[in-house]
C-alpha cells in the first residue's frame, strides 16, 4: 500500500533481475564517440564489431558496409578503423543485420566469384549464356586441359578459355566471349577496340567497360592499362601514351582536362623537389652532429664499467 504524498519508487520488480529505468535516468548515460563521423551517441545507437570490439555508430557502419558491397572492392569487410589493433572484420551475420536483402545477395555472389577465381581446380564456363562453374582435373591444373561444361556441354581449353585445340598452342589474344554451337554471334577478341569485355593483361580477369575513359584499372590486381591496346600505364603518370601511336587522342578526356591532370602531377613532383632542396642544407649541417653523437654513444658503450 502506497500512502498519499509518498514518492513512487524507481524500481518495479517483475522478476528476479528486472529493473525499470525512467527516461531521466537514461539521459544520464555517457555518450560514446564514433571514429567515422566523430559524433557522440548513446549506447543504443552504437554497434560493436564482435571480432575486435571496435565501436561505431550504427548509421556510419551501415553506410560503410553498403558502399563496399556496392563497389565490390572487398569480399571480406574489415573493420573501418585503420588502426584497429586486432585487424578484425565483420562476420556474415553482422553484415546481414545491416544491409538490405539485395545487397546481401550481391555480397554472397561476390564471395562465391572470388572463391572460384582463387581456386585452381575451378573455372567459369566462357559462354555468356551459361556461366556455370566447371571442375578441372586436380593432377593437371598447371597444364592446358579439355574442359566440358556439365550444363551446356561446351568444350573449351582451361588455359585460354577458347574452343578446345588439341595439339595446338594457346593463342596470345584469347577470345573474351565464346558462344554455344549453333549460335551465330561473332567472337570478341582482345585486340578488338569495340569489344565491351576484355581480359586484364596481367591477371586475365574479365573486365567490362560500359563508360568512362580508356585508362583502366583492374580491381583484382590494381594493374593500370590502356583499354584499346592493353599496354601498361602503371608508370605513365602523365598519360603520354595517348599523344602518339594508334591510341592518339583516344583517352576520352578533353585536352584541357589532360593538361590540368599533367599540371597537377608535375606540381606534386615539383613540390617534393622544392621541399628536398630547401631541407638539404639543414640535413648537411645536421649530419656531422648526428655522426658525432653516434660515435660518442659507441665509445661510451665500449668503456669499461667504473669500479
Amino acid at each position: 500500500m502506497v500512502l498519499q504524498g509518498s514518492p513512487v519508487p524507481d524500481v518495479m520488480t517483475t522478476g528476479p533481475s528486472a529493473r525499470y529505468r525512467p527516461t531521466w535516468d537514461l539521459a544520464l548515460d555517457p555518450l560514446m564517440s564514433c571514429k567515422l563521423c566523430l559524433g557522440e551517441f548513446p549506447r543504443e545507437q552504437m554497434t560493436t564489431i564482435s571480432q575486435c570490439q571496435c565501436v561505431f555508430c550504427s548509421l556510419c557502419l551501415k553506410q560503410y558496409v553498403e558502399l563496399l558491397i556496392k563497389e565490390g572492392l572487398e569480399t571480406t569487410i574489415s573493420c573501418p578503423d585503420s588502426a584497429c589493433p586486432k585487424q578484425g572484420h565483420l562476420l556474415e551475420n553482422e553484415i546481414e543485420c545491416m544491409v538490405a536483402v539485395g545487397s546481401m545477395q550481391r555480397y554472397r555472389r561476390l564471395q562465391f566469384e572470388r572463391e572460384v577465381l582463387l581456386d585452381p581446380c575451378r573455372t567459369w564456363c566462357p559462354s555468356t549464356s551459361c556461366q556455370a562453374v566447371c571442375q578441372l582435373k586436380e593432377g593437371e591444373v598447371a597444364l592446358a586441359q579439355l574442359v566440358q561444361c556439365s550444363v551446356c556441354r561446351l568444350e573449351f581449353c582451361s588455359a585460354c578459355q577458347a574452343s578446345w585445340h588439341k595439339g595446338q598452342a594457346c593463342q596470345d589474344n584469347m577470345p573474351i566471349i565464346t558462344f554455344l554451337p549453333g549460335e551465330t554471334s561473332s567472337f570478341y577478341k582482345s585486340d578488338d577496340d569495340d569489344a565491351p569485355i576484355k581480359c586484364c593483361p596481367k591477371c586475365k580477369v574479365y573486365i567490362e567497360r560500359d563508360e568512362g575513359c580508356a585508362q583502366m584499372m583492374c580491381k583484382n590486381c590494381k594493374h593500370a592499362f590502356c583499354w584499346y591496346c592493353l599496354e601498361s600505364l602503371d608508370d605513365d603518370f602523365l598519360l603520354i601514351h595517348y599523344d602518339k601511336g594508334p591510341c592518339r587522342n583516344k583517352l576520352g578526356h578533353s585536352r584541357a582536362s589532360v593538361i590540368w591532370h599533367r599540371t597537377q602531377v608535375v606540381g606534386i613532383f615539383a613540390g617534393f623537389g622544392l621541399l628536398l632542396l630547401v631541407a638539404s642544407p639543414f640535413l648537411l649541417l645536421a649530419t656531422p652532429f648526428v655522426l658525432c653523437c653516434k660515435c660518442k654513444c659507441s665509445k661510451g658503450d665500449d668503456d669499461p664499467l667504473p669500479t
